[in-house]
C-alpha cells in the first residue's frame, strides 16, 4: 500500500470521536489487492472494533470499497456487522495538497 503523509491531524467535523493511531489507519492505492486489504480490515476490526481506511483517487477508492465489502464476509461468522462512514480527507503529498476519502469502518 502506498504511503500518505498527513500534514495536520484529520478533521471529521464532529466532536468527541476517538482519534485513531497510525496502526489503525490503512492506506489503499489503486494497485492494492482488495482481498489483502479486506484481510487487514477484518484483523483490525476483530481486535479493535474499528479501522480507518484512506484512499486518494477513483481507483484507490474503488479498491477500498471492494475491500470493505469483502471484509464484511470475513467477519460475519464472528458476529460482526460492519458499517462504513465516509468523509473527506485533506493531506499533503510531496508538498501538494490533495483531497482523499476517509472510510471509517466500525462493527455494530
Amino acid at each position: 500500500m502506498d504511503t500518505l503523509e498527513t500534514s495536520t491531524p484529520p478533521s471529521n467535523g464532529s466532536t468527541g470521536e476517538k482519534t485513531l493511531s497510525a496502526s489503525e489507519i490503512l492506506k489503499v492505492s489503486a494497485t492494492s489487492k482488495p482481498v489483502a486489504v479486506a484481510g487487514a480490515i477484518a484483523g483490525v476490526v476483530r481486535s479493535q472494533s474499528r479501522v480507518e481506511v484512506q484512499a486518494i483517487g477513483a481507483g484507490a477508492i474503488n479498491q477500498a470499497v471492494k475491500a470493505i465489502a469483502i471484509s464484511r464476509g470475513y467477519v460475519a461468522a464472528g458476529g460482526f456487522d460492519l458499517v462504513c462512514i465516509p468523509s473527506f480527507l485533506d493531506i499533503t503529498i510531496e508538498g501538494e495538497e490533495r483531497t482523499g476519502i476517509r472510510l471509517l469502518v466500525e462493527s455494530r
